[in-house]
């Protein structure tokens, strides 16, 4: 299980990541205060599913041994349905073979038992840093009494702007940078 919201979109975007993509794109919004939603979307043109290999993916009992070839099971795409189905939301996955894959999902932040959203920041960083797509895009929203704060950030043009993203001062300033995006509206 996922404590946070956060570990779970950093999961479903690694799924992404590590589908053959050269482009993972995030989409991040949250509304808060009354009629409140946090909502994501992972999308990537990575390898896709068919039919039966969707059906297979949303099943917990069910892995394809590749990815982590000891575990019997795989778990983040049914954390995923049961997160937002018991915390007053839902979820949607399209795919399609040699194209690429699509998962939304929503969450109503009134429901109790909705997670708590987690370390936004740190999210963005551990995604920004994955291996393997050539492109991560994130778009980032929020809205709530105090107003609207939205940006948009781009795993080439940060790790051009930071010299790259592999030594500890290019990830200090990344930090810092991202947290200074989430201070308050």
């Amino acid at each position: 299980m996922h404590f946070t919201l956060a570990d779970l979109v950093t999961d479903i975007t690694q799924n992404g990541a590590e589908s053959g993509a050269s482009l993972v794109e995030l989409t991040v919004s949250e509304i808060r205060g009354t009629g409140g939603e946090f909502r994501f979307t992972v999308r990537d043109n990575g390898k896709g599913m068919d039919a039966a290999e969707l059906k297979r993916a949303v099943d917990p009992f069910v892995t394809d041994g590749i990815k982590h070839p000891r575990r019997k099971v795989g778990l983040g795409l049914p954390f995923l349905i049961q997160t937002a189905e018991q915390s007053g939301g839902g979820w949607d996955i399209k795919s399609e073979k040699g194209k690429g894959t699509t998962v939304n999902a929503w969450f109503d932040p009134a429901n109790v038992d909705m997670p708590p959203v987690g370390d936004v920041p740190g999210m963005f960083r551990s995604i920004l840093m994955f291996q393997g797509p050539q492109e991560i895009r994130i778009t980032r929203s929020r809205r709530g009494e105090g107003g609207e704060n939205s940006y948009e950030l781009s795993k080439t043009e940060i790790s051009e702007a930071l010299g790259g993203l592999d030594n500890t001062g290019s990830l200090v300033l990344l930090d810092k940078y991202l947290r200074s995006l989430e201070e308050d509206e």
